[in-house]
């Protein structure tokens, strides 16, 4: 039975990562397994692509920027995602295509239809099961990461009005795969709520713990 693929969005700094790790270790402990990704990342090809669209000495434009993002997604899911999902594994995604819409559609400026097709054409049309965005200003994000003492990388020294396009992306993003979580509430709090849904959507994974 193909396992469920959950990914996880929003602004820099909004507490994917930490959400990620909180559900990956639950579900380890029901005796799960858990495949967790990042992207741009996860291969040794995709991990180089993400070198090298985050460098800050280096400017691709806009329509480069999105070739190696989608280079290191079509390997990753090759290699990587599509493989753990047939096996049964559940997958954890730290960023996935809701992350094209917001970056590069939203805030590059790139037409919707061509990034579309070309996303399409690197994922196989894979799609996650569950979209986890938790919502968060960006100011509040990029505080955070300076309160974490975090060197930025060049997608998050971009302007605040990049940012904040960025921003309405992930929050006016709608659909029946796609849930909103308020990111400036305790970490703990929103893995509870996070963990309500996932009892109610994916039944066998929790195993009836929704506590």
């Amino acid at each position: 039975m193909k396992g469920p693929f959950i990914s996880f969005e929003g602004v820099e700094g909004c507490g994917k990562t930490t959400q990620v790790g909180r559900l990956a270790e639950r579900l380890r402990g029901l005796g799960r397994e858990v495949v967790v990704v990042r992207e741009p990342g996860g291969t040794p090809l995709a991990e180089e692509a993400r070198r090298l669209v985050l460098d800050p000495a280096l400017e691709p434009d806009p329509a480069a920027e999105l070739f190696l993002m989608l280079v290191a997604r079509a390997d990753l899911v090759r290699r990587v995602v599509g493989p753990a999902l047939a096996r049964g594994a559940t997958v954890l995604a730290d960023r996935f295509d809701l992350s094209t819409r917001a970056y590069q559609i939203a805030g590059r400026g790139l037409a919707e239809t061509d990034v579309l097709a070309a996303n399409r054409l690197a994922t196989g049309g894979l799609r996650p099961d569950l979209v986890v965005v938790l919502d968060l200003p960006p100011a509040v994000g990029r505080e955070r990461q300076r309160a974490q003492g975090k060197v930025r990388d060049r997608m998050e020294l971009e302007d605040e009005a990049f940012h904040r396009r960025v921003a309405e992306a992930f929050r006016g993003a709608r659909d029946g795969t796609i849930l909103h979580l308020a990111a400036e509430q305790s970490p703990e709090e929103i893995h509870r709520q996070l963990w309500t849904v996932l009892a109610s959507r994916f039944p066998r994974i929790v195993a009836g713990n929704a506590g």
